[in-house]
C-alpha cells in the first residue's frame, strides 16, 4: 500500500457550520471537516452540500486555541526553495488564521494573543516538503521506516507545529479527549494527508560546480521547539534536559543529481528515486552534522537596562539530573560528543565556564585533564577526556578554547588551533555517505559510511563565536569529502575554486544571520569575516549597529516575542476564564509609567528652548533657567529609569521567569522605601503590586 503523503493542493469550503478541506487532485480522498464553533473533527466520504469554496491553500499548519476562540492556521503562500533528491522543499511565505466562531468575539487579551501568533508566523523562517522529511538528517532517514506517514517519521524536536497539530493527530490516532470527536477510539488513516510537518530554521539548496564537477550544495539548520525563546529570556537547561537555542546544522553535498531545479513537482511516492543520476552515474549523498546549544546548567542573564546584564549561575549539583537527560539524548542520537566551549575564561563569563567544566567532571567516570597556555592566553586550551570507558557518559570530550584572546587583533587564523585539537576526533567520527538503492521505489539509501561523532559548540549566546567555529569545521570536512570522492586531489582545497568558495562563505553567513535573528533579533556579528575571510571596516560598523539594536530589542521588545513562542509551541495555554483583569494590561504604578514620558518631555522642552529665537531687547535669564530646569528633570528621569531598570524591561507576561518576578519586586520595593517617591507609588498604584507578573498563575504549561 502506497504511503499517503500530505496533499499538495487543498481547497477550503466554508459555511456557517463548518470548514471543509478537500484535495482537487485526489477526488477520491475523504474530506476533513472542522465543525464550527466547537472544532470537532470528522472525515466525510461524500460531497458536502451548502459549503462555499473560499480559496486554495498550500497546507494546514494546525489548530490553535486562544482565550475565546479556536483558529485554523493555513498556509496561503509557499515559495519553492529547491529540490533534495527530486523532492521540492518550500518556505512558508504567508499564513491566515480562520476563526471557528462565525462572529468573532473581541477581547483585548484575545487580540493580543492573536497578534503574538501572527507576528511569529510572519517573522519565523518555516520550511516544509510534501514528500521529504526535512526534520531528519539523511543518516536518521536511512534508519527510518519509509512506509510510515511523513508526520510519524518527523523528529519530534524539529516538528515545530507539533503542538498546534495536536487536534488533528489525536483525531488521526483515535486518542482525542475532546467531546464531539466522531468515532473516538478508532484510527482515521485518511487524516494523514492533512498533517504537514513544518521545520523552523534555515534552508539553502544550490546547484553549483566544484572544479567543473556539478554538485548540489545544501545547508539545513533545524531549531529545536523545546525551550525555544529569545536571547535573555531563554538560557541554560530545563528539568527535561532541553537547552536553549539548540540547533542542528547539516551540510549536504549531492553528486550526480539531475533533479535539483525549481521547475515542477518531482517528488512523492518514490519519484526519481532508484534512478541513476547524470550521465548514468549513481546519485551520491554526503552530509556532515554539527550542533549548538546553551551551556547545560541552570543559569540566567537578568536584564536591568545595563548593557551587560547581571549573571546568575545556580549550583552544578542542582542541574546534574537535567544534564544527564540532555547528554543521554545527544549520545543516543549522535554518538561521541565533542563539547567545544568558547566563553571567556576571565570576567563574568568565567562563572559559566567553570560550571560547565564541573558538570563534565561529574558526568565522566574519571576525567583526564590538560591545558595549554601561550603569550595570548593563560589558558589557551583546556581539555577533559574520559579516563576509561565505563559508562555512557564517557563518550563526552570537553575542549575549551579561549576564542576572544586567541583571535584578538583580527588574528582569525589562530582559530586553527582549535581545529588542530579537534581534527583527530572529526576524522574518526567521519561523515555520512550513501547512494540511492537502484530500483527502490521508496527512495531507500544504501549507506556506505556513518557519522559516529558530533561537535557541539557553544559560546554565551551560541551565535557569533559559534558561527565562526562551525563554518571552519564545515570547510574542513567538506574538503575531506571532496577529496574522498576524487573531486579534489591531495593538497587541494575547496577554497581553490573561487566561485564555490564565495558561495560557501555566503551560505554559512546567511545561516549565521538566520539563527541570530531567531534568537537575538538581529543578524550575527563577525559575518564579514565569514563572507570575505577578513574583518572590514564596514563589517565592524555593521556589528556596532547590530549590538545597539540587540540591546534595544532584548530590553524593550523581546517580552512579546517570548510570549509568542510560548503560545505557539504550547508552553503556555491561554485560560478560557473571561472574568478578572486583563492579562496584558500594564499595572505598574502610574508614577513608574509616567517617568519615561517625563524624560521625553524634558528632551522636547530643551530642544524647543534651544531653537527659540531671542528678541533683541529680551532678557536671557528666564530662558536659561527654563533650560536648566528641564535638563535637571531629564537627568533625574534618566537616573531613575537606569537605577530601577527592571521596572522598565519588557518582560514576558505569560511564563514570566521567577528571577524576573523577584527582581521586579525588589526594584519596586526600593522605590517604596524612598521617603518622597514611596508616597507617590503607594497612592497611585493600580491593583496589587504583583499584578504585572501575576500571569504566572494564569496558564498551565504543556509540552507535547
Amino acid at each position: 500500500m502506497a504511503v499517503l503523503l500530505p496533499f499538495r493542493d487543498i481547497n477550503i469550503h466554508a459555511s456557517a457550520s463548518q470548514y471543509a478541506f478537500t484535495s482537487p487532485s485526489t477526488p477520491s480522498a475523504p474530506t476533513l471537516v472542522v465543525e464550527r464553533p466547537s472544532g470537532d473533527l470528522r472525515l466525510n466520504d461524500g460531497p458536502l452540500l451548502g459549503s462555499k469554496r473560499v480559496s486554495s491553500i498550500a497546507g494546514i499548519l494546525g489548530i490553535i486555541k486562544l482565550k475565546l476562540d479556536k483558529y485554523i492556521i493555513v498556509i496561503t503562500k509557499a515559495q519553492p526553495m529547491g529540490r533534495l533528491k527530486g523532492h521540492m522543499v518550500y518556505k512558508v511565505i504567508a499564513t491566515e488564521l480562520l476563526p471557528l466562531r462565525e462572529r468573532p468575539l473581541h477581547d483585548p487579551d484575545e487580540d493580543t494573543y492573536y497578534g503574538l501568533v501572527k507576528n511569529l508566523l510572519k517573522t519565523g523562517p518555516l520550511f516544509f516538503s510534501y514528500s521529504f522529511d526535512i526534520t531528519n538528517t539523511f543518516q536518521r532517514q536511512a534508519r527510518s521506516d519509509l512506509a510510515a506517514p511523513l508526520w510519524k517519521r518527523a523528529d519530534d524536536r524539529f516538528f515545530w507545529n507539533r503542538f498546534i497539530q495536536s487536534d488533528i493527530i489525536d483525531f488521526r490516532t483515535g486518542t482525542g479527549t475532546s467531546a464531539g470527536y466522531r468515532q473516538q477510539g478508532r484510527e482515521q488513516a485518511g487524516a494523514d494527508a492533512f498533517i504537514l510537518p513544518v521545520m523552523f530554521g534555515m534552508m539553502r539548496v544550490t546547484s553549483t560546480k566544484i572544479k567543473s564537477t556539478p554538485v548540489t550544495f545544501t545547508l539545513i539548520t533545524r531549531r529545536s521547539r523545546f525551550r525555544a525563546g529569545t536571547r535573555y529570556f531563554s538560557r541554560g537547561i530545563d528539568e527535561q534536559g532541553h537547552v536553549s537555542n539548540f540547533n542542528e546544522s547539516e551540510q549536504i553535498v549531492i553528486l550526480n543529481d539531475n533533479n535539483s531545479g525549481l521547475g515542477g513537482f518531482a517528488g512523492g511516492r518514490g519519484m526519481q528515486n532508484g534512478k541513476m543520476g547524470a550521465g548514468g552515474q549513481e546519485l551520491q549523498i554526503m552530509s556532515y552534522v554539527q550542533t549548538r546549544g546553551s551551556v547545560p546548567v541552570y543559569w540566567a542573564e537578568i536584564n536591568t537596562l545595563r548593557y551587560i546584564p547581571d549573571l546568575q549561575v545556580r549550583t552544578v549539583e542542582s542541574a546534574i539530573s537535567a544534564a544527564r537527560k540532555h547528554f543521554d539524548e545527544q549520545i543516543q542520537l549522535y554518538g561521541e560528543n565533542y563539547l567545544v566551549n568558547l566563553v571567556n575564561q576571565k570576567g563574568r563569563e568565567d562563572k559559566v565556564k567553570k560550571a560547565y567544566e564541573e558538570m563534565v567532571r561529574l558526568l565522566l567516570s574519571s576525567a583526564m585533564e590538560s591545558s595549554q597556555s601561550d603569550e595570548y592566553s593563560s589558558e589557551k586550551l583546556h581539555m577533559m577526556q574520559p579516563g576509561a570507558r565505563k559508562q555512557e557518559f564517557d563518550q563526552l570530550h570537553y575542549i575549551y578554547f579561549d576564542f576572544h584572546n586567541e583571535t584578538k587583533g583580527l588574528k582569525w587564523h589562530r582559530a586553527q588551533i582549535l581545529l588542530d585539537q579537534l581534527k583527530q576526533g572529526i576524522i574518526e567520527g567521519g561523515y555520512f555517505r550513501a547512494v540511492d538503492m537502484p530500483g527502490d521505489t521508496q527512495g531507500q539509501l544504501e549507506v556506505r559510511y556513518q557519522q559516529t561523532a558530533v561537535v557541539r559548540t557553544n559560546c554565551m549566546d551560541c551565535l557569533d563565536r559559534t558561527n565562526v567555529v562551525q563554518t571552519m569545521l564545515a570547510r574542513f570536512t567538506l574538503t575531506r569529502q571532496l577529496a574522498d570522492v576524487g573531486i579534489l586531489r591531495p593538497g587541494e582545497s575547496q577554497d581553490d575554486d573561487e566561485a564555490f568558495r564565495d558561495l560557501f562563505r555566503n551560505v554559512w553567513a546567511d545561516n549565521a544571520d538566520v539563527v541570530s535573528k531567531s534568537y537575538s533579533g538581529t543578524g550575527a556579528l563577525k559575518t564579514d569575516f565569514t563572507r570575505t575571510g577578513q574583518r572590514t571596516r564596514a563589517g565592524a560598523l555593521q556589528d556596532l549597529n547590530n549590538s545597539i539594536t540587540r540591546y534595544v530589542r532584548n530590553n524593550f521588545a523581546d517580552g512579546p516575542r517570548q510570549d509568542g513562542f510560548d503560545v505557539f509551541l504550547g508552553a503556555y495555554q491561554p485560560s478560557t476564564y473571561i472574568g478578572g483583569s486583563l492579562l496584558f494590561a500594564d499595572r505598574r504604578p502610574a508614577f513608574v509609567q509616567a517617568v519615561p514620558y517625563l524624560l521625553a518631555t524634558s528632551c522636547f522642552m530643551v530642544l524647543i528652548a534651544s531653537l527659540t529665537r531671542q528678541l533683541p531687547n529680551s532678557t536671557i535669564w528666564p530662558l536659561r533657567i527654563f533650560i536648566v530646569f528641564w535638563c535637571a528633570v531629564g537627568v533625574w528621569s534618566w537616573h531613575f529609569i537606569y537605577s530601577h531598570g527592571m521596572l522598565y524591561v519588557n518582560w514576558p507576561k505569560l511564563n514570566t521567569p521567577r528571577w524576573a518576578t523577584d527582581g521586579y519586586q525588589e526594584a519596586l520595593g526600593s522605590v517604596r522605601k524612598d521617603a518622597l517617591l514611596g508616597q507617590l507609588v503607594t497612592r497611585h498604584e493600580r491593583g496589587a503590586s504583583t499584578a504585572r507578573v501575576s500571569a504566572l498563575e494564569e496558564g498551565k504549561k504543556r509540552i507535547q
